[in-house]
């Protein structure tokens, strides 16, 4: 496959219409109908094995729902590698969205099945939080959370009639559009002069979202986030590629050479290429690599050993776009060995733990989405 370049791959990419929504639908005679566990013959045996997990981390989460439709979690930042909160077991906005979403990736639509009511609760709760600007914010959340929540709004759009919902999205696309800083990335706050990658991978997977639906998306916006991308990529010959903290094929947190790399950034860097339309990339096939040669280490000692640590989530949450949008054996490869590692990790009520982050309810949500993306019933999800 040619290189695209980033312009010419935009163009091509966000010409084309809006994918249509594959989420299980009503007659209108019978009800709604249930969501179906999609497995082909050719399919590893953990891929069922990880959907049911996944039904039985959706029921847990069902009830923890709180009565205005949203979910606690601990509201905080990260510290080097910890997690500080300074709004213990609060009503996460982001959280609720990451929520909402592990059930429409589930084949559950808002006000219809066993689950509606809690996708349309959630969808609620998100919507009332909508500031005049554009951000989306509950609680002191933050730009990850707008992020989350704006995608959220964009793969629920279509499926419920709220005259409110298209506005509320393109406001708060328009945020993020005017968030972007000069060398093209975002930041924990709106309107900052400071960028990482993480944070970026989120702001450009909802305009993705966005796009997709029709609303604005200004492709020199997305232009920039690709090159925020390739200028945080390391190379051979880079000055910090003999440092044990970066090794060719990485992405760094920020495009400083002097910035540390990991796996779940140079899962997240991958994902804004994929997103934005760059598939074959020296950048991107580099990373693809690495990614391959380090998940095993990664799992174990950022899943296993710490009780599901947030860098493992958010890592995996970008990978598994990355690799089922790549396909093929590689994409098989990863769902193996993702799929064992969730496994291990659920307990007997069907729970995922996260001892370093946001809480449990963050966890089992993450890992839902992860396991269920064979099913590609949201539309950021499909090929």
């Amino acid at each position: 496959m040619l290189t695209l370049l980033p312009s010419l791959a935009l163009t091509l990419l966000f010409q084309v219409a809006a994918l249509p929504s594959s989420l299980p639908q009503s007659d209108g005679l019978q009800g709604p109908a249930p969501a179906v566990d999609v497995v082909t013959s050719a399919q590893d045996a953990f891929l069922q094995e990880g959907l049911q997990a996944a039904n039985r981390g959706l029921a847990w989460l069902a009830g923890q729902q709180q009565a205005d439709g949203s979910f606690r979690a601990d509201v905080g930042y990260k510290l080097e590698e910890g997690y500080r909160s300074w709004n213990d077991n609060a009503k996460h906005l982001g959280v609720t969205a990451i929520v909402g979403m592990a059930f429409l990736a589930g084949g559950h639509t808002p006000g219809r099945g066993p689950y509606g009511k809690v996708v349309s609760g959630a969808l609620d709760f998100v919507l009332s939080h909508s500031r005049e600007d554009g951000y989306l914010t509950a609680n002191e959340t933050r730009m990850y959370s707008h992020a989350f929540a704006t995608l959220f709004l964009a793969e629920a759009y279509g499926m419920v009639e709220r005259p409110d919902l298209r506005a509320t999205l393109q406001r708060a696309v328009n945020l993020i559009v005017s968030s972007q800083n000069k060398e093209g990335g975002w930041r924990y706050q709106p309107h900052v002069d400071d960028a990482d990658m993480s944070v970026a991978a989120c702001q450009v997977m909802a305009l993705r979202a966005a796009r997709n639906i029709g609303l604005s998306v200004p492709h020199a916006t997305i232009d920039r986030a690709v090159q925020y991308v390739h200028d945080s990529a390391v190379r051979d010959d880079d000055p910090s590629a003999s440092r044990r903290w970066s090794r060719p094929g990485s992405f760094r947190y920020q495009p400083d050479w002097r910035s540390r790399s990991s796996w779940a950034l140079t899962a997240a860097g991958v994902a804004v290429l994929h997103h934005s339309g760059v598939y074959a990339d020296r950048d991107a096939d580099k990373a693809l690599l690495f990614l391959e040669d380090e998940a095993a280490s990664f799992n174990l000692d950022w899943g296993l050993r710490t009780g599901g640590h947030y860098s493992f989530y958010y890592g995996h949450y970008y990978a598994v776009q990355a690799f089922h949008m790549t396909g093929g054996q590689r994409y098989r490869n990863y769902m193996d060995g993702i799929s064992r590692t969730l496994l291990n990790m659920q307990d007997e009520h069907g729970v995922w733990p996260n001892r370093i982050g946001p809480g449990k309810v963050f966890g089992t949500a993450m890992a839902c989405l992860i396991l269920q993306i064979p099913k590609e019933y949201l539309p950021i999800f499909q090929r």
